[in-house]
């Protein structure tokens, strides 16, 4: 058990103004172009005395892809890749969460992207729990994963004159959570 076990029992939610859930890709096979997802929700339900209670939940809304350029967005919500009319959701639902070292947990679970749902394992680490200026009770939690997005249907791509391709397969996924635990705020 953690430092921070009896406070992280308990149900909390995502605080979407401080969660950012953001994806990293080679662009022309020579830079990185980061993007987010504006529009987010989560929830996670954490039992650190019996670990298969625990589960996690996040959705993202496709149409709030933000790369800093909107003929970009547009390309990523169209049909070549995300689809946003047609599936205007992401959705990771745990399947399994695991204590490996204090303050750090795999977990495993079902992403579906367009219409494909896939296992993956998520490390995350729970960078601190603390009472903010409003009494609540907030925890912080960081991660990343690298998927392959073919996997996921996500297929378009273009080929250089160079060689390569206009933009990676492999794509890094970074979690940067802050959730609020339910019933914790002293003021309310």
């Amino acid at each position: 058990m953690t430092d921070h076990g009896s406070a992280l029992s308990g149900d909390w939610d995502f605080d979407p103004a401080h969660t950012r859930i953001g994806f990293s890709a080679r662009h022309a096979m020579v830079t990185t172009v980061r993007g987010s997802f504006n529009d987010v929700t989560g929830r996670f339900y954490a039992d650190l005395q019996d670990m298969s209670a625990s589960y996690a939940e996040v959705v993202l809304k496709v149409a709030s892809v933000d790369t800093r350029n909107q003929q970009r967005d547009d390309h990523l919500r169209s049909g070549d890749f995300f689809d946003a009319e047609k599936w205007p959701e992401i959705r990771f639902e745990s399947t399994h969460i695991e204590e490996v070292e204090d303050n750090a947990y795999m977990v495993s679970g079902n992403l579906t992207i367009r219409d494909v749902t896939k296992p993956v394992t998520i490390p995350i680490e729970l960078v601190g729990v603390q009472a903010d200026a409003q009494g609540a009770l907030r925890a912080g939690f960081e991660g990343s994963r690298r998927i392959n997005r073919r996997d996921f249907g996500l297929e378009w791509n273009m080929p250089l004159d160079a060689g390569g391709v206009l933009v990676s397969e492999k794509i890094s996924l970074e979690f940067e959570i802050s959730a609020v635990k339910r019933g914790s705020d002293q003021q309310g």
